[in-house]
């Protein structure tokens, strides 16, 4: 990161940039019309930090708000996201509220995201929280609170209806076994948001009606169903919601597969799978996907993050040519190709026979890009501004090893780093 002069130059413009848009803010609050500030419910809010939130560095700006559903009960949701710093805002049963991360800094809940080609949202987002699941209603206290949480946030980042998304719309898949391409349907969570008469409830009665990245080809579809209950109609909402969900849809049958049970976590060392004779493998003991027979059980652990850590692909173990473990993505400026003797080559600039003949355990990182090279002269804050020290931005040394962001130091970083960030 910059320091001296040039880390006080940045600070310095920013506190000009925000006085500016303070002075802006009350010059179009008098023609803003989203909801009113007047009449509004008391929060029951309380500072809640995780201890990730000193870490996060300042989002450069604030463009929409992402629901989120929990999957899970309120203390373990808790006690993760907290751990993991992966919301700004959680709202339990009772309508209580915790902060989490400064609601200024980039809390880590929206992962690998796209919306109208814009993509890793964590830069330019909130997150919140709630606990419950995506297809069950919320209690009365969560939409009194959630609804006035709502109103402030809005109010101060002049947030449209439009731009109150939820994770299952915004987030997305690499290619995988199932899919061939990068695909919309990464996660149902926050889907319940999407319904019509739960955004009136909310004041936030706009909604999308179409996926913009699948509509431009950026994606593709991966789940039918949540795509009819994101946009179809109220009618073709509730027909969609009245399929019922309970504990079947956490087992293996004819066209359920372990994606759709377990999406990116099916082959997670911490997701369990029971076969029918009794059997138990976890996901990273499983080879055959194709044969999991009907009736296995899909257990998901409930520590596991909702956005995990990207997963190096490499070749001889994920798969044995680059197009089974890449799909139809294996030739693509974002895949990258790391070969054992330290060197990297992009997808689109191999050759039919450099494919025919890569080294195997060349490692494979899907849905990035070159970022650029630390040097003396250009530091690593340079390069991807805030995102230097995430998770998802990956630091490939001299050395041949790679590091996530979250793992190096600032002024450890050796010369010569290519640093590689997500699409």
């Amino acid at each position: 990161m910059p320091s001296g002069p040039r880390r006080r130059a940045i600070e310095e413009t920013g506190a000009a940039l925000r006085a500016r848009a303070a002075i802006a803010g009350m010059v179009a609050a008098a023609v803003w019309t989203g909801p009113a500030p007047l009449f509004a419910a008391k929060l029951n809010i309380v500072n809640h930090y995780s201890p990730e939130n000193k870490n996060r560095e300042k989002r450069p700006s604030t463009d929409y708000i992402i629901l989120h559903t929990t999957e899970g009960a309120t203390a373990g949701s808790l006690k993760k996201v907290t751990r993991n710093g992966e919301t700004h805002y959680f709202v339990d049963p009772a309508g209580k509220v915790y902060r989490i991360i400064q609601r200024d800094r980039i809390a880590l809940h929206a992962g690998r995201s796209m919306w109208n080609g814009r993509a890793n949202l964590d830069d330019v987002s909130l997150g919140i929280e709630v606990v419950g699941y995506h297809n069950r209603d919320l209690t009365a206290a969560q939409y009194v609170a959630l609804k006035e949480l709502l109103r402030q946030l809005r109010n101060i980042y002049r947030i449209p209806d439009e731009r109150v998304l939820t994770h299952s719309m915004v987030a997305y898949g690499l290619p995988n076994r199932w899919h061939a391409t990068s695909h919309r349907g990464r996660k149902r969570c926050g889907m319940l948001f999407a319904r019509k008469d739960v955004r009136v409830k909310l004041g936030i009665e706009r909604a999308p009606d179409c996926d913009p990245d699948v509509r431009a080809g950026r994606l593709t579809v991966g789940d039918p169903y949540l795509a009819r209950v994101l946009y179809g109609s109220p009618r073709t909402q509730e027909e969609a919601l009245s399929r019922f969900v309970g504990a079947d849809a956490q087992t293996i049958a004819k066209g359920r597969s372990a994606w759709d049970v377990a999406r990116d976590q099916y082959n997670s060392p911490q997701t369990v799978y029971i076969f029918p004779d009794g059997k138990v493998l976890r996901g990273n003991e499983i080879v055959a996907w194709g044969s999991i027979p009907a009736g296995t059980r899909v257990i998901l652990s409930d520590n596991q993050r909702d956005n995990p850590p990207e997963t190096i692909r490499i070749l001889g173990r994920d798969g044995s040519t680059a197009a089974e473990i890449a799909g139809g993505e294996y030739a693509s400026a974002s895949t990258l190709y790391l070969y054992p003797d330290g060197r990297y080559r992009l997808g689109n600039d191999l050759t039919a026979g450099d494919f025919k003949t890569l080294p195997v355990n060349t490692r494979i990182l899907l849905g990035y890009s070159v970022a650029g090279k630390v040097t003396p002269e250009t530091s690593a804050f340079d390069i991807c501004g805030p995102d230097w020290n995430l998770p998802a931005t990956i630091y490939f040394l001299p050395d041949g090893r790679l590091l996530p962001g979250n793992e190096i130091g600032e002024k450890s970083i050796p010369r010569e780093t290519t640093v590689f960030t997500r699409r």
